[in-house]
């Protein structure tokens, strides 16, 4: 089920490259993924997670400079930019637990 974005604050916030995770990880649904396309799929989430933030710095300094017109875009971006470092340490975490379960898998 896909849910549509609400069109007014992805406007106001300039959120449009943002892209669902179907889109992200190339694959709808269609079952295991190796180890390339994890490898992939991770860089790809660093990658929009180092877009993210940049956003918001630079909406930091707009803010700063007094640059900056609509004060309530600095706080969506910077809100987003907490949730998205959020999920990447959450899936980090879950990554690394997943390892050391296996490690200790006994043959």
């Amino acid at each position: 089920m896909a849910i549509s974005p609400i069109t007014g604050v992805t406007q106001a916030a300039n959120l449009g490259a943002l892209t669902p995770i179907e889109q992200a990880v190339g694959t709808q649904g269609t079952g295991a993924t190796s180890g390339t396309d994890a490898g992939n799929l991770f860089t790809r989430m660093l990658d929009g997670l180092g877009q993210v933030q940049n956003n918001a710095d630079s909406l930091a300094a707009q803010a700063a400079t007094g640059s900056l017109q609509d004060v309530q875009n600095y706080t969506i971006a910077a809100t987003e930019a907490s949730l998205a470092t959020d999920l990447t340490v959450a899936v980090r975490n879950r990554a690394v637990d997943a390892f050391n379960e296996i490690m200790r898998m006994q043959i």
